[in-house]
């Protein structure tokens, strides 16, 4: 983007004529208040972090929600939190940490679907806030001032950004699918 001198103030000028972006700014804010937030969440299941409970409380309280195999289970969502939460805030691989990031939350989501939307009675609302944010970083993508951009982009094709969020689509259909049977399956008849 160019800036004309008519239009754009000098304090958004560079010395070659481009333009500082508010929107590299606020993608960096997106990603680093975003990731810090999934990462941290990621750290509790796989190192017990902040109150954590690591892979194994993780693992009891995912084969109490009807994930199986409970111990997969938990490592796939820690990373899926922590990784994603990682590659997100540091603007590295965004198609994929974004993708994953997503996919993680609505795994979240589906658990807190029965309680209705709002968190505060329990619903699905953070993580599909979590979730969506993720998937609107992946396909945005980092901006100007992440590890993406400097590395010219290697991590970060446009052909990237379907293939990461569809096989993230496949993976999180598949597991919820399963965990939905299992629920069901496991609930006394009527």
């Amino acid at each position: 983007m160019t800036c004309t001198r008519s239009r754009i103030p000098r304090s958004y000028r560079t010395s070659a004529g481009t333009c500082r972006s508010r929107r590299d700014l606020g993608l960096l804010a997106l990603r680093l208040g975003t990731g810090g937030v999934l990462a941290a969440h990621g750290a509790q299941k796989l190192l017990g972090w902040f109150g954590g409970g690591g892979v194994s409380g993780t693992a009891t309280a995912m084969e109490a929600m009807g994930y199986a195999p409970a111990k997969a289970s938990a490592l796939a969502a820690g990373l899926g939190e922590a990784g994603g939460g990682a590659l997100l805030a540091l603007g590295l691989a965004t198609p994929l940490g974004g993708a994953a990031a997503a996919g993680t939350m609505a795994g979240a989501a589906a658990v807190h679907a029965p309680n209705g939307f709002f968190a505060m009675e329990g619903g699905y609302e953070y993580p599909a806030f979590l979730g969506f944010v993720a998937a609107g970083l992946a396909v945005t993508g980092a901006g100007r001032y992440s590890l993406d951009h400097a590395l010219g982009h290697v991590l970060d094709r446009h052909w990237m950004v379907p293939t990461a969020l569809v096989g993230a689509a496949a993976a999180t259909l598949a597991v919820v699918g399963s965990r939905t049977r299992r629920v069901r399956q496991a609930q006394p008849e009527e």
